[in-house]
């Protein structure tokens, strides 16, 4: 299948390792120019080094906050200034800490709204301008099944996270006339180093063994296991190529059945 990809170009942010580089990878595998970045500037210029090999890809990169709205828009004007256009922008951002309610903190809140949602808003915003001039877009955020299905402990998270989901539905409502679609692509549990991280932490606080809680989390799933990041990439670039053509204001989750509502 031809997804339509070939020398579009794609802003993925967070990608300098876990979901947002296996879909950096995975949108320059088939053929996209990439502007990536991440906080860490050392990991990210090795994960724009191995994608830009190992792909044979032109990749931009650069070290940035995303909830610094000024360094997002001059990521953007610089990404159109080198490649001519902007197509394609997935926003993703780490999640927030995993705490309960009544052990979060004002300063908690407000760091997740800043980083789960303000970073869309701001990617959006600066993206939405250039896709426009084309009549072509595609904006993709990563949340999580939390979105659907609130998770234990993941109160801020579940909490700031739905507000994407309005904003996706929005934006989907507002630029549809414009050929723009925008979707949201929620993970479930996925082997990454935040869900490792996750793991040890319940495992100190709990006194349950690590073995255990991934035993439970593979059993919320009918494929009794957890995902592996390239197929939530897999399902980040069907949304972004030209056949997910009639697909807008959806959220997609790549949860192998673990949410159980209809």
């Amino acid at each position: 299948m031809d997804l339509g990809l070939q020398r579009r170009v794609a802003i993925v942010a967070a990608s300098s390792q876990g979901l947002g580089f296996a879909v950096a990878q995975a949108l320059a595998a088939e053929g996209c120019n990439l502007a990536m970045c991440a906080r860490n500037a050392d990991r990210l210029r090795a994960a724009a080094e191995q994608i830009s090999t190992s792909q044979n890809a032109e990749v931009f990169d650069r070290a940035l906050d995303v909830t610094d709205r000024a360094a997002v828009e001059k990521f953007i004007l610089d990404t159109a200034a080198r490649f001519g256009r902007v197509d394609i922008c997935v926003a993703s951002s780490g999640g927030p800490p995993a705490k309960e309610f009544l052990k979060t903190t004002p300063e908690e809140w407000q760091q997740a709204v800043a980083g789960n949602l303000f970073s869309v808003i701001y990617f959006a915003q600066a993206v939405l301008p250039h896709m426009q001039r084309n009549r072509w877009g595609r904006i993709i955020t990563i949340t999580s099944i939390t979105t659907k299905q609130p998770e234990p402990k993941l109160v801020l998270s579940n909490g700031v996270r739905t507000g994407v989901m309005g904003l996706v539905r929005s934006l989907a409502n507002e630029f549809g006339k414009d050929g723009i679609l925008v979707n949201n692509v929620g993970p479930g549990y996925t082997a990454t180093d935040r869900l490792k991280n996750l793991a040890r932490m319940r495992a100190a606080s709990g006194g349950e063994a690590e073995e255990q809680i991934w035993r439970g989390w593979s059993a919320a799933s009918p494929l009794n296991r957890v995902g592996e990041p390239r197929e939530l990439a897999d399902t980040v670039v069907f949304l972004a190529s030209e056949r997910a053509s009639f697909i807008t204001g959806q959220t997609i989750l790549v949860d192998g059945g673990a949410y159980k509502g209809l």
